[in-house]
């Protein structure tokens, strides 16, 4: 598919941009992590596109972050999101991936992304009539730009807002699609693997 190789490749030039920087004996300071780790998680309210559908969701991921400019970061992350209530219209889950671009302002990092998946939807109250025919599952496609802010709390925890606005392929739409808006509130961890860095700062 020709938005997965997109995908692809821009997650194979970040990955070699960081390859590059690491190859520059000056562009990254000697107490600097070249790479650092983080996992998260968070409870998402989500409107799902499809009629009044709601879900209420568990989101969890884990982002690889590469060094870059002094306050610019390419990352690539990974997430799932599982629903644990959901209504009586359609309960959707997804495993999406892609690259992310944090800075960094005191605290706070802001970031923007695009991810890309698969997601399942399954359609409840009996199934989702269109078109004559009637619907129980499907399978798709799922594409995430979206946007967030980390806010630092500590040197190894984080507070985490995230929207996605993400786009369904589905056969229960005129238009053979819906969007639905991701709210993601939790928190992320980042993990040291240079503790001794932090204490030469």
């Amino acid at each position: 598919m020709r938005f997965s190789r997109i995908l692809s490749n821009a997650v194979l030039l970040m990955v070699l941009g960081a390859s590059l920087d690491r190859c520059l004996p000056q562009s990254i300071p000697v107490a600097t992590q070249q790479m650092q780790l983080t996992a998260f998680s968070a409870i998402t309210p989500t409107s799902t596109g499809l009629g009044q559908g709601r879900n209420l969701t568990v989101t969890a991921g884990a982002d690889i972050a590469f060094v870059g400019l002094r306050r610019v970061r390419s990352v690539v992350e990974i997430r799932g999101t599982y629903p644990i209530a959901a209504g009586n219209v359609d309960r959707q889950k997804s495993l999406v991936a892609g690259p992310v671009i944090e800075c960094g302002v005191g605290r706070f990092r802001p970031y923007a992304d695009f991810l890309l998946g698969k997601g399942a939807i399954t359609y409840l109250s009996g199934g989702y009539v269109f078109g004559g025919k009637k619907y129980i599952s499907s399978s798709t496609v799922v594409y995430s730009p979206g946007v967030g802010l980390d806010y630092s709390i500590t040197h190894h925890f984080a507070l985490k807002g995230d929207l996605q606005y993400q786009r369904w392929e589905v056969p229960v739409a005129v238009s053979g699609h819906i969007n639905s808006t991701v709210l993601s509130l939790g928190g992320k961890y980042m993990f040291d693997f240079n503790p001794h860095h932090n204490r030469s700062r």
